[in-house]
């Protein structure tokens, strides 16, 4: 398509902007990028009372305590860089096409020469009766956070009305705040437009195991209204009733098309306004209209940020008079709901005639991947829950054959799949980040035309991976390639003080008995870094190697010894975890799970006395949480006087050895699990690691303590012991690798010694043994010629280094409370050390604690 002429280029020329959302603020970047605010003035015209800010992570807000500010799309100085007149908190009320003016809600009128609209969205609240009580709410900006925040205070539990993306963004909000949680889907499954029914159910049983309540379909009845007008309940279509304080409507947004209709511009039947393949209305070439407001030329509204930014685009190519165009977008999504992971991409429903689907279901991992494909072995799209891992590459190799066939591709890690496809397999055309529609081509011109060496530069230059992020780990890979392809070298050291990685550091600590940070930083650090006080990457990470290595190179073995206690983190600094008040959890190690009644008392005695909230987990312990830190040491005093110890949840070490009862009480058990579970955890108790380490040991094939999802994991057969290897569960769970079977206890125990001392040796910082396994050169196959049938002649050595650490094992709470010195940093203040921080407070749920939650403040934004 032929380039067409700027829309205006003179000194008076006006574009007046209404809306400011993200949308919005990338229309403004792209002006910004093609130089028109150079030659005209651009005026904003934003209805909330801040500048565009992320929406797409706005329960990071609850989640993670994101400020505004930070999830602000708007870079510091860019507004005065480029003269645009932005006011915030004053929307448009009018239009009038024929005086090209527009009046916004202050009296302020502003006239145009090219108009566009971003006005997004408004949330549906079905026509229900008590929908406007006290306590219903939408879902949909930071002010709406803010309401239901403060309301939550006073109620104990909500219910969201839709079971999509918002919805279940607004069920995590909810949760978030400490309420009972329910989730209302008409449809029969959650996010029907995104998954189909085997990733909803997957889905459903992930979001259920969080403990959200789901109810598909069934639609909303009537709220109940109580005393004072406020929510008493909610009625179901079933007949059945929800005991909810409150709700959140979630059930779809509708475009904001009101200032079109009364200005005389054509919406569509169901809204949004009307706009050609240029985001122009018909009728009127002045007028654009982007964003979820729009119905696009092929008769879509897009509720997603990626077609609204190519919307922006093209938008402002045209004004600019550059060519370019929108006929459709990519639906692809990929995000984290209440913590599980949901991808879909392409033709995810199977629509397209004669395709075909391979799947894979693993319900007890809550893992569903499934793929669509042409009968010529074309990839149409996908479904991925609970692991998306693949999703950035998946995605760019929608409309090709893949290199492999699918059920190779639908497997996931740990699972029997042969191959791993990786970002060079992708073609130049490919899109990596389907936000900013940037492709492989461009993210390697960036490096190699444009002279971009780290992802941040290419970040700037191509704005990939700049909005939800989902691209970050792909993004990375092309870079480092690339400049590896251009000898380039890449530097893949620690942090800015190491240019070594954590394998090598630890290298060099074992074979010079380095015992100290400082002798490591002076000595081996980057030429600038030699005599500073290093960073919160790399003392965290030496500290580690410090600790597992401590009875071999002669260093202390205690972590908060001497120099040690510096290089801690907030959690190994006090040998607690910091919970989100700031108060501290208390986990004792039991052994295999099993723990005598007396000792349970015990436990029961101290949560009574010190009033800690008490919960048994999934990893057979009972944890306390609430204790403030001068409680600390108070409460470990009497655990240890009763024969507990540390259970190390505090620290990259050993956590867990789960077991099932195994053959002494279950008629199934071949093999005596509590007892090895048992003698397992008690040998590698206290191993500190480049990250946490779990494991369990299952009686029989039954797999009841689920060993296959473990660090390492052990399974009886008839003829001993099978060695499972590099599994995870969380968020990216990966079933384990079988290592070696039918092993004696000896033999076991010296095959999982050398595994875990070779994994500590080579792994990466916060390297699970998961990822660790499929990153090492050769991967299982390697890790098996090393450990069982010693291809390097290291086993020895790593014997020793575990026979080391096994000799030297001393319990940590157990010495700190006997040290004066150790027990004088268990004080909130250094200054008051009698003083209780007076902001750990509590309130009550259920019977026990729950940590009082603090409402944010926020601060008021300028007008420009």
């Amino acid at each position: 398509m032929a380039a067409t002429t700027a829309i205006a280029d003179t000194p008076d020329t006006t574009i007046v902007l209404v809306g400011h959302g993200m949308v919005g603020q990338r229309f403004l970047e792209a002006l910004a990028d093609r130089g028109v605010t150079a030659w005209a003035r651009v005026v904003v015209l934003c209805e909330e009372p801040r500048p565009a800010y992320d929406r797409v992570h706005l329960t990071s807000y609850f989640s993670e305590g994101a400020s505004p500010e930070e999830l602000s799309m708007v870079e510091d100085g860019f507004m005065e860089r480029h003269g645009i007149e932005l006011h915030v908190g004053d929307p448009a009320v009018a239009v009038d096409r024929d005086a090209r003016t527009v009046t916004a809600r202050s009296g302020l009128v502003v006239g145009y020469d090219t108009l566009v609209l971003a006005t997004g969205s408004y949330p549906f609240v079905p026509p229900v009766p008590g929908k406007d009580a006290a306590g219903c709410f939408v879902y949909r900006t930071i002010e709406d956070l803010l309401a239901i925040e403060a309301y939550a205070q006073g109620v104990s539990s909500g219910a969201v009305v839709g079971g999509g993306l918002l919805g279940l963004e607004a069920a995590g909000a909810l949760k978030g705040l400490g309420l009972d949680t329910h989730v209302v889907e008409f449809a029969p499954r959650l996010m029907p437009v995104q998954v189909d029914e085997g990733g909803g159910d997957a889905l459903r049983r992930r979001v259920e195991g969080l403990g959200v309540s789901v109810h598909t379909g069934v639609g909303t009845q009537r709220v109940t209204v109580g005393e004072g007008g406020r929510v008493a309940g909610m009625e179901l279509s079933d007949g059945s009733e929800l005991p909810v304080g409150m709700v959140v409507f979630s059930a779809g947004v509708r475009p904001r098309d009101e200032l079109a209709r009364e200005c005389g511009l054509p919406v569509g039947e169901r809204g949004g306004i009307v706009v050609d393949e240029q985001c122009r209305t018909p009728g009127d070439p002045a007028v654009f209209a982007i964003g979820e407001c729009a119905l696009a030329a092929d008769g879509r509204v897009y509720g997603l940020v990626a077609p609204g930014n190519e919307m922006a685009e093209t938008a402002a190519r045209a004004i600019a008079g550059d060519a370019g165009s929108f006929t459709g977008a990519d639906l692809s999504t990929k995000l984290k709901l209440l913590g599980v992971d949901v991808a879909s991409f392409g033709d995810a429903h199977g629509t397209t005639e004669g395709c075909l689907d391979v799947r894979y279901s693993d319900a007890r991992s809550g893992v569903y991947r499934k793929l669509v494909v042409a009968a010529d072995g074309t990839l149409l799209g996908g479904v991925l829950v609970g692991d998306v891992e693949s999703y950035g590459v998946l995605r760019p190799l929608t409309g090709s054959v893949p290199p492999v066939a699918p059920e190779h591709l639908v497997l996931p890690a740990g699972a029997g799949a042969p191959v791993a496809l990786g970002p060079a397999a992708l073609p130049d055309d490919a899109v990596i980040c389907s936000c900013n529609n940037v492709t492989k081509g461009t993210i390697r011109a960036a490096v190699t035309d444009h002279s971009c060496t780290s992802v941040p530069e290419v970040k700037k230059c191509t704005k990939a991976g700049t909005n939800c992020g989902s691209c970050l780990k792909v993004l990375g890979q092309l870079v480092d390639a690339e400049l590896e392809a251009s000898g380039v070298e890449v530097d893949k050291g620690l942090c800015p003080h190491f240019a070594q990685t954590r394998a090598e550091l630890y290298e060099i600590v074992l074979a010079l008995r380095i015992s100290s940070y400082r002798e490591l930083l002076d000595g081996h650090g980057r030429e600038g870094a030699r005599g500073s006080e290093g960073c919160e990457t790399c003392k965290p990470a030496v500290a580690s190697i410090l600790a597992s290595l401590a009875p071999t190179i002669g260093a202390s073995v205690h972590v908060l010894e001497g120099e040690q206690a510096a290089l801690q983190d907030t959690n190994d600094h006090f040998l607690a975890n910091m919970q989100k008040n700031g108060s501290y959890s208390i986990v004792p190690r039991i052994p295999g799970g099993e723990i005598t009644p007396d000792k349970l008392i015990v436990i029961g005695e101290v949560a009574r006395d010190f009033g800690l909230y008490t919960k048994i987990t999934g990893g057979q312990r009972i944890d306390l949480f609430g204790a403030r830190v001068e409680q600390l040491p108070l409460i470990w005093a009497r655990l240890v006087d009763a024969g507990f110890e540390s259970g190390h949840a505090y620290g990259k070490a050993l956590r867990t050895v789960k077991s099932c009862v195994g053959q002494t009480w279950c008629r199934y058990g071949v093999q005596d699990s509590v007892r090895m579970a048992i003698d397992l955890e008690l040998r590698y108790r206290g191993l500190r690691s480049p990250h946490k380490l779990k494991s369990a040991v299952s009686g029989c094939a039954r797999e009841c303590a689920e060993a296959q999802s473990k660090d390492f994991g052990v399974i009886a057969t008839a003829n001993g012991w099978n060695l499972y290897v590099g599994g995870n569960g969380g968020a990216t769970p990966r079933h384990a690798d079988l290592l070696a079977q039918d092993l004696s206890d000896a033999e076991l125990v010296r095959l999982i010694d050398r595994f875990l001392m070779f994994y500590i040796r080579t792994a990466d910082r916060l390297e699970r043994t998961s990822v660790w396994l499929e990153r090492i050169p050769g991967g299982l196959d390697h890790v098996r010629d090393v450990v069982v049938h010693d291809s390097l002649g290291i086993c020895d050595e790593l014997e020793a280094l575990m026979a080391a650490h096994v000799a030297g094992y001393r319990d940590e709470w157990a010495d700190t409370i006997n040290d004066p010195e150790r027990l004088s940093r268990f004080v909130s203040f250094v200054n008051a050390p009698d003083t209780p921080d007076p902001t750990v407070r509590f309130v009550p749920e259920r019977g026990q604690i729950k940590p009082e939650p603090v409402l944010l403040s926020l601060t008021e934004t300028v007008t420009a």
